[in-house]
């Protein structure tokens, strides 16, 4: 055999694993799992409140007068980013079926990091959802110029437009001084201020889009001022809510592969977040592929179960990325006690943390620190939401010490920990430190 029919050999190959991977796949319309898809508004659920005020705020859209802006604020995953654009897609359809320039500008401010970026961004948006070139180049040229540009396109080519801000609060600029004003409160000046001066020939309104209750009260006084927005709040969604969310994207499956407890569990597991629904759907979609990477034709419990191990895992990897190797070990040293222990331990004592820290310097031939460094460590482990912390007393006489819970699973904690290089020496010595750790709490109630 030739290697050109090796080649044609290897590629027919692929093709068929591929086409076999979408004919077995659990998902129908995978789309419908995406948390950022417009979707239509019988699968909007919870937000009924929401949705009729934002409904009225842009019908002057189609009456040819300018809608209000409006603050949209609420918990990550509550429904500000879906609601806004669904309704926004609607007015986009109903404008143009009677021949009325609307447009719908959008930009995320979490990625952007300066002003300048922010009006060359809106500028780039404008352009493309006009149809026509943006006309200037991304640097070389003042920001004034490229707002410039953004209002000769919103004057050319809309009557009305709504600016949408997402993630607002995250466009701080370089703030060389504490008391410079936030590169978002001078966007928002000059858009909300745009039409007063002439800027631009028509309607320009801006939805911001926060997490922050307290927004407004960063805000420059003029920019507070000008923008003076209607107030639209966003709740957690509770665990039914949730349910009835995915209920509604149930269709995103084939028939028939959904075990019965998937959707119920997915929502017990987000509305633990803080009732985040884009958790929720990640969990529901996570789920599937676990599924189909696996080659099953059912999503059971225990693939949902993988999937919030797999995000917690995800998230834990993140938060790690600036910590330091002895931040690591400690954060390691204390989530094993609770994996390795004989009792069913919840709370883990800081006495029997920091000794099984000191075996696993000496293990790994690390540098020992000191118990006060220990905790500073510790402490800053809360400030990234790996643990909670509380004081504990021994009895009379015996002092106090610091107890510490871990808010995800100790053992996705110290499984992910354990991939760090230095780590990866643990698992040969592991029947041995998981007595070490055993003897240390024996020794520690013991004491008591």
């Amino acid at each position: 055999m030739t290697d050109g029919d090796d080649q044609q050999s290897l590629s027919q190959s692929i093709k068929g694993r591929l086409q076999e991977g979408v004919q077995n796949s659990v998902f129908r319309d995978k789309g419908l799992l995406d948390p950022d898809a417009v979707i239509d508004e019988d699968r909007i659920v919870g937000r009924d409140e929401q949705l009729d005020d934002i409904i009225t705020y842009l019908r002057p859209a189609l009456q040819g007068n300018r809608p209000p802006n409006m603050l949209l604020y609420g918990p990550s995953g509550t429904g500000k980013s879906l609601i806004i654009n669904a309704v926004c897609q609607q007015v986009l359809e109903l404008a143009n079926s009677q021949d009325d320039r609307f447009g719908v500008i959008k930009i995320n401010c979490q990625t952007i990091k300066s002003h300048d970026r922010a009006v060359y961004r809106l500028a780039k948006n404008a352009a493309d959802e006009a149809g026509v070139d943006v006309g200037i180049p991304q640097s070389g040229i003042s920001t004034d110029q490229k707002l410039n540009r953004f209002y000769e396109v919103l004057s050319n080519n809309f009557d009305s437009v709504i600016i949408i801000l997402d993630e607002v609060d995250l466009l701080v600029g370089r703030q060389r001084d504490p008391n410079d004003e936030p590169a978002y409160s001078k966007l928002l000046y000059q858009l909300s201020r745009a039409s007063q001066l002439g800027r631009i020939e028509g309607h320009v309104s801006v939805a911001a889009l926060t997490n922050d209750p307290r927004f407004m009260e960063d805000l420059d006084g003029r920019a507070e001022s000008s923008f003076n927005p209607q107030d639209v709040v966003f709740p957690d969604y509770d665990a039914n809510q949730l349910q009835a969310i995915l209920e509604r994207r149930r269709d995103a499956y084939q028939d028939d592969v959904l075990e019965d407890g998937i959707i119920p569990l997915s929502s017990a597991f987000a509305a633990q977040d803080h009732g985040d629904a884009r958790k929720a759907i990640d969990l529901f979609r996570k789920a599937g592929e676990i599924a189909d990477r696996e080659g099953e034709e059912i999503v059971s419990e225990e693939h949902v179960r993988d999937a919030q191990q797999e995000a917690e895992r995800d998230r834990t990897l993140t938060q790690m990325q600036g910590l330091s190797t002895q931040k690591k070990l400690s954060l390691f040293a204390t989530a094993i006690v609770p994996v390795y222990s004989q009792r069913n331990l919840n709370a883990i004592p800081s006495t029997v943390a920091y000794r099984v820290y000191q075996y696993l310097t000496d293990l790994l031939d690390a540098d020992e620190k000191s118990r006060d460094s220990y905790l500073r460590y510790m402490s800053e482990a809360e400030t990234y939401n790996f643990v909670t912390s509380e004081k504990r007393g021994r009895g009379y006489g015996s002092g106090v010490h610091k107890e510490y819970t871990f808010v995800d699973d100790p053992g996705v904690v110290a499984e992910t920990l354990q991939t760090d290089i230095r780590l990866e020496e643990v698992e040969q010595e592991e029947d041995l430190i998981r007595s070490v750790v055993n003897a240390q709490i024996e020794d520690f109630f013991e004491g008591k």
